[in-house]
């Protein structure tokens, strides 16, 4: 199965940029899951105002069992740099009418490799409302990505079984994020100012009247 990562930056783009990442991962969401394709939100960085933000990870996959693959289309028609036109909602009379937000795309079997092999599961007492009956067995689960570090504590469900199905779920998901961040940090040089993303080479161009 196809599974490719999407992150949606401002750069260093004004507050108005920030909106529109909002605006474009929210747009991209809706859009994947019409074309019906499998789409979350795995991490988002929140803007200085309500309702924005700085920055976003999606992770991206076709269904299992697709006769079409539709993901390659999703993702040239997003990759690259997208123009939003529409006055700011913040500085009243400012001319600026154009936002620029830089989409990028990381092919999830290139760079991130998830080893079972490299978590550690360790059943432990769950803590917390329940009464005694939650301390008397131990059926939460605590998962740890060795090479990592990243933990995860699973005690949703009194079964063992499900607590450890769902803690592998979830570190998988937070060993991608972390993942993710590491491979962002190494291209940086590439989101330095906002200014440098290609405004004149727009893979994509929405107009908000707002």
């Amino acid at each position: 199965m196809s599974k490719s990562m999407i992150q949606v930056t401002a750069g260093r783009g004004p507050a108005e940029c920030t909106r529109v990442v909002a605006k474009v991962v929210e747009l991209m969401m809706k859009a994947a899951r019409t074309q019906g394709l499998d789409i979350q939100l795995l991490e988002s960085k929140k803007g200085d105002l309500k309702g924005t933000l700085l920055s976003a990870v999606l992770l991206i996959k076709e269904k299992s069992g697709a006769r079409e693959k539709r993901l390659d289309a999703f993702v040239k028609e997003w990759r690259g740099t997208v123009q939003w036109i529409a006055e700011s909602p913040y500085r009243k009379f400012h001319k600026r009418k154009n936002w620029f937000v830089g989409v990028e795309v990381f092919d999830v079997k290139e760079q991130l490799k998830w080893d079972l092999k490299d978590v550690k599961l360790e059943s432990c007492r769950a803590s917390g409302p329940g009464g005694q009956h939650v301390n008397k067995v131990e059926t939460a689960v605590r998962g740890t990505h060795l090479p990592s570090g990243i933990q995860v504590l699973a005690m949703d469900s009194r079964s063992q079984l499900q607590n450890k199905q769902l803690c592998l779920e979830r570190l998988e998901t937070k060993f991608m994020s972390w993942q993710m961040e590491q491979l962002l940090a190494r291209r940086q040089d590439q989101w330095q100012e906002h200014n440098e993303l290609e405004r004149g080479r727009a893979v994509k161009v929405i107009t908000d009247k707002l």
